[in-house]
């Protein structure tokens, strides 16, 4: 059997050095509320008459909230209009200074040496 939601959550939890006071805090930030008593049930053990399995919801607010904590608040997009699309100017293009290559012409068959196998057949 793989790992449950509350493996995943006490590995996680190990990992970053979590206390329960932080994992409420975390799970906050997403706009649950949860309490330590909760989530002490969680982090019990299989066979606790107050286990209770985790849902995968907690799991992904969790997961969320720590992309929060860990990163900070995710900036507010500021709607700036797009510019127009120009020509770039001579001096912008990519390709200054490179000199094109020889241009072969193909009004004419190319020679090709016939190879070894097929002058056998």
């Amino acid at each position: 059997m793989g790992l449950t939601n509350n493996d995943i959550l006490k590995k996680l939890r190990v990992a970053h050095k979590l206390r329960t006071e932080d994992i409420v805090k975390i799970i906050g930030l997403t706009g649950l509320t949860v309490n330590k008593g909760q989530l002490n049930d969680l982090f019990r053990k299989d066979d606790h008459p107050s286990y209770q399995p985790c849902g995968d919801q907690i799991v992904r607010k969790f997961l969320d909230g720590l992309i929060i904590h860990l990163r900070g608040p995710r900036p507010k997009k500021e709607e700036v209009p797009l510019p127009e699309k120009t020509a770039p100017k001579k001096e912008e293009t990519k390709g200054e200074g490179i000199k094109p290559r020889k241009v072969i012409k193909l009004d004419r068959p190319i020679n090709r040496r016939k190879s070894k196998k097929s002058e056998r057949n």
